[in-house]
């Protein structure tokens, strides 16, 4: 239904335009403040029909957050291996213990631990020093197989 005037024409000439005390429809502390004021409590409403994407991160991300390479440590393998053999996960090759570190879910081998055990390691990448041990224990890095 259309109505012939608006509510606030037929108000002009009245000092309140019947808000009370005149007083208490000015400033802005009685509109909520000023701007952008309460938009996350308040005023989250409004702000979410004017810019749904105002309050969070939004873009790249940071090359820190990036996907890395799994990473197990030389003597973590060392330590596991004879679990792993029960379990079937590595095969013994002559008196070397193989492992695909690829079926475990890993990409790269480093070099902390202590190996004690000649290990046929099989991995996509090797630290130097991850190389060095193993191949002093009389084991192989192989890299690149699956």
């Amino acid at each position: 239904m259309s109505r012939k005037n608006k509510k606030s024409r037929s108000k002009r000439g009245s000092r309140t335009q019947g808000q009370g005390n005149h007083r208490k429809n000015r400033h802005s502390g009685n509109k909520g403040g000023k701007g952008d004021a309460g938009s996350d409590k308040y005023h989250y409403l409004k702000v979410m029909k004017k810019n749904p994407r105002y309050f969070g991160k939004h873009g790249f991300k940071p090359p820190s957050l990036e996907e890395n390479d799994e990473i197990i440590n030389i003597g973590e393998l060392d330590e596991y291996s004879e679990e792993l053999l029960e379990e079937g996960l590595a095969e013994e090759d002559g008196d070397q213990i193989v492992i695909d570190v690829s079926k475990l879910g890993f990409d790269k081998v480093l070099g902390s631990g202590k190996v004690s055990k000649p290990l046929k390691v099989i991995a996509e990448g090797f630290s130097e020093s991850a190389k060095e041990k193993i191949e002093d224990s009389g084991g192989t890095p192989v890299q690149g197989e699956s």
